[in-house]
């Protein structure tokens, strides 16, 4: 096949604060960036996989799809040769002076030899609303070939990566999750929107102290601001709440200590059934943060692996599901740095104290399947190794305090 290039320059993956691949330059009259691919993969991908044409992208505008990101050169046209499925487009503007805004992105599944044109919104600095009309469209399906030379070929090298980080993300996960917005897109920060203040009344009273007429009062507060409802990432609500609100002190006791009653509602009522969902989630709202270093997607992933590595009843259950989370888990993990999850105050390890509870459960429950419990012991050694984080005490948090008088 002909050069591959991207125009541009590469630069490191993800959020800035974890590193996920290294950089390479990508030069407009270099190397190219498919030159270590086999080319019966090539052709294959080419002939196979999706086209994404982003029209009129400025010059130096920070673009990536996975855990892959560059700054685009002139002739920038899109990327080609997608392995079909789900992938993560995001972008930042990039101004005169190399000032970065903060990212964007959409989720999107791609089909088999779909191509999908979009194009940049100047005023916006970022994807147009306004879909692309259906006549360009099919002009440059059938231009695919000609324009060979502007789009950047996928960097399969990190397409396994992605994988192991996506593949539990189906059609049914992004429906269920993707903001209502046009192009459904995910924003770094929170977009918001300001509430009219309404105006307060007093009194003016006349020179005889009595009460006169009203008169409105202007607010000297800064204005009120809340979240654009149509950017929200729609996550599942699995905290304890709703079921503590109506349930009996028995089973209020029982919560606290099993959270298997949330997690078996959350699958039956928001993922009808579909335990896979919650993997998908929990896969979907890693990739919020990691790539598209949205906060409240951490602390969604946070509240998800705290509900795993609380419930007993579940494990017994759901022995597939666990199976499956660890492997999520460590996956994920190969992905951050070792003291990411340290409290900085604290110097306590979220994770350390959330999986301790969970490997103390299925070490000491009975009627637990034997391959989870293996798996889990294996994940265990290889955190204690890898990470030095210490999983000593079998009781965790639980354990009773002795006090001595």
């Amino acid at each position: 096949m002909d050069s591959i290039q991207f125009y541009g320059t590469r630069r490191q993956s993800a959020a800035r604060s974890v590193s996920t691949q290294e950089s390479r330059d990508l030069r407009a009259t270099g190397e190219s960036s498919s030159s270590s691919l086999d080319p019966d993969i090539a052709r294959c991908l080419f002939e196979e996989g999706a086209f994404l044409f982003f029209l009129d992208v400025p010059q130096r505008t920070e673009f990536g799809i996975d855990c892959n990101s560059w700054n685009v050169g002139e002739k920038f046209k899109g990327v080609k040769m997608i392995p079909p499925g789900v992938h993560f487009v995001h972008y930042s503007a990039v101004s005169q002076d190399n000032v970065t805004s903060p990212r964007s992105g959409f989720f999107r599944n791609f089909r088999h030899r779909e191509v999908v044109v979009k194009r940049w919104h100047t005023l916006r600095e970022g994807v147009h609303e306004v879909p692309v009309p259906e006549e360009e469209v099919d002009r440059l399906r059938l231009n695919v070939k000609n324009l060979d030379e502007y789009l950047g070929a996928y960097p399969y090298d990190g397409y396994k990566k992605w994988v192991s980080l996506s593949n539990w993300i189906t059609e049914k996960t992004l429906a269920r999750l993707n903001p209502t917005g046009p192009s459904h897109l995910i924003f770094s920060v929170q977009q918001l929107q300001s509430i009219p203040h309404v105006f307060s009344r007093k009194r003016r009273a006349s020179d005889e102290g009595a009460v006169g007429e009203e008169i409105p009062t202007v607010s000297k507060e800064l204005p009120d601001m809340k979240i654009i409802e149509s950017t929200r990432i729609r996550f599942c609500d699995v905290s304890s709440r709703s079921f503590l609100q109506a349930s009996s002190p028995a089973d209020i006791t029982k919560l606290h200590m099993d959270k298997s009653l949330v997690l078996e509602h959350v699958v039956e009522n928001e993922f009808d059934g579909v335990e896979n969902e919650l993997l998908g989630e929990i896969q979907f709202a890693f990739v919020c943060f990691l790539v598209g270093q949205v906060y409240d997607a951490f602390e969604q992933w946070k509240r998800l692996i705290a509900l795993m590595s609380g419930c007993e009843e579940s494990v017994k259950k759901r022995p597939q599901l666990f199976l499956n989370f660890i492997g999520v888990l460590y996956y994920q993990l190969r992905e951050v740095p070792r003291d990411f999850f340290v409290d900085i105050v604290s110097r306590e390890n979220f994770l350390t104290t959330t999986l301790e509870r969970f490997f103390s459960t299925i070490a000491t429950m009975d009627n637990v399947d034997g391959g989870l419990r293996k798996k889990a012991d294996q994940f265990r050694r290889h955190l204690q190794k890898s990470f030095k984080w210490d999983f000593s005490s079998e009781a965790g948090e639980d354990a009773p305090t002795i006090v001595e008088l």
